[in-house]
């Protein structure tokens, strides 16, 4: 077995290796749980040092992240901080819309990285420079903006892939652009899970989708004459106040000022019928459609998607296959399984999926409920075609002319078993069905 003194350089590093003495008692011995292919010593640490991996995200769960994989040996990070996706006002509008992500001072109780005099700045590059000041040797290389920017060839040249998004709508985005690569996670308050995903072997976000439950729907009604709930106060300044008294601004749910209006109508709204809980957090999580962190839920999800980076990258134990949720609203709850992967998963796997329907709806109809249901929730402006026809396409003229399908009934449009594709702006994948009727 190679070895070597831990306090000397390793040939390719920088500087003594007396910070690294208890990472290197992993990598220059072999253990009860290291893989047959592990080769201890100075080719392994060279190899972990090489190893190119980016993380998507610089936000709570981001800045874990990065600081641990400084501290685990990583020494090759890119990171790309997206925000949240916009979807802008403008009618049509066939892109995902990303805003970079700029520090808020919301942001500084738990993204530990960031300091007051940082507010406004973009939180990558901040992110960046803060770890490559505390750990010497490391080279973050940050961009700031939308992961639409780049193309394939960016993506082919690193290792692993680290997801750290806020929402299920963004998840399926990447997931679905990053298949052939790479280790999804994500938190939820005191909930989290982390995933390690094996391109066509194992089981992707897509599989995994009907695990989250679908976002209620409230009746615009509730929202506008007898809110019960702070979230129905939140949903009536985003929806019915936003459009009554801002006419013509797109809301960016990015945007620090935009969201404290929402926050101060949502409070005002409260107060008239006794309602409490509103606060800015909870604004924040409902206008974007997330669960604003906990700090130490970031850390416990985040050490977990880390370790599982730096077992993939050196092969010292085996690595997660292939979820691990944790649950710490009532004391603490941790525990793993395998998430069998779909067959008809419309991302990784390569079948049409049986879709059984009612013939009597109408194309309206059927949009309305493919919007609620748990394998499609993120969907927002689905366009429907079959063969040699469009059912429905929502792009400029196009939609004028395919409007009056929306009235007709699936059995009017479709045959049975016959084929739709469906694909929406929020998914770089079009979904594949045979539409079958309900007895």
């Amino acid at each position: 077995m190679e070895t070597f003194t831990a306090a000397l350089p390793v040939p390719g590093s920088q500087g003594s290796r007396r910070r690294w003495k208890y990472l290197d008692n992993i990598l220059n011995r072999t253990g009860p749980f290291t893989d047959e292919t592990f080769a201890p010593g100075i080719g392994t640490i060279q190899a972990l040092e090489r190893n190119k991996i980016l993380v998507i995200g610089a936000g709570g769960l981001g800045c874990e992240i990065l600081k641990n994989l400084a501290l685990s040996g990583f020494r090759d990070i890119h990171v790309i901080d997206m925000g949240m996706f916009v979807h802008h006002v403008a009618l049509w509008s066939s892109r995902l819309a990303c805003a970079g992500d700029t520090i808020d001072v919301s942001n500084l109780n738990r993204q530990f990285l960031f300091r007051e005099a940082d507010i406004g700045k973009p939180k990558a590059v901040v992110a960046a420079e803060f770890v490559e000041k505390r750990v010497k040797g490391v080279k973050i290389t940050p961009y700031y903006g939308a992961i639409q920017d780049k193309d394939e060839d960016y993506y082919m040249q690193f290792q692993q892939v680290i997801c750290g998004l806020d929402s299920i709508e963004a998840r399926r985005w990447i997931n679905a652009t990053l298949i052939n690569m790479f280790d999804p996670d994500n938190v939820e308050s005191f909930k989290g899970q982390s995933r390690v995903i094996l391109p066509t072997l194992s089981s992707c976000i897509e599989c995994q989708l009907d695990m989250h439950a679908p976002r209620a729907a409230v009746p615009l009604c509730t929202l506008a004459t007898i809110p019960r709930q702070p979230e129905h106060c939140i949903e009536w300044a985003h929806i019915i106040a936003w459009g009554e008294e801002r006419k013509g601004d797109t809301l960016d749910t990015d945007d620090p000022e935009h969201i404290a209006w929402l926050y101060q109508k949502a409070h005002q709204r409260a107060m008239e019928f006794n309602i409490g809980g509103v606060t800015y957090s909870l604004t924040q999580g409902v206008v974007k459609n997330i669960i604003p962190a906990i700090a130490s839920t970031n850390a416990i999800i985040a050490a977990s998607c880390c370790n599982e980076a730096f077992k993939i990258a050196t092969n010292t134990n085996p690595y997660l296959n292939n979820y691990m949720m944790y649950n710490g609203d009532d004391s603490i709850y941790t525990y793993t399984f395998e998430h069998e992967r779909k067959e008809d998963c419309p991302v990784c796997g390569n079948l049409v999926k049986d879709l059984w329907v009612n013939g009597n709806w109408t194309l309206r109809e059927f949009i309305e409920w493919m919007k609620e249901q748990p394998d499609t929730q993120g969907l927002k402006e689905p366009s429907l075609s079959k063969s040699g026809k469009s059912l429905y396409i929502q792009v400029p003229g196009l939609e004028q002319q395919t409007r009056p399908n929306l009235d007709k009934k699936l059995s009017e449009l479709v045959f049975e078993g016959e084929e739709v594709a469906v694909s929406d702006r929020a998914l770089p994948v079009t979904l594949r069905y045979n539409f079958m009727f309900k007895k």
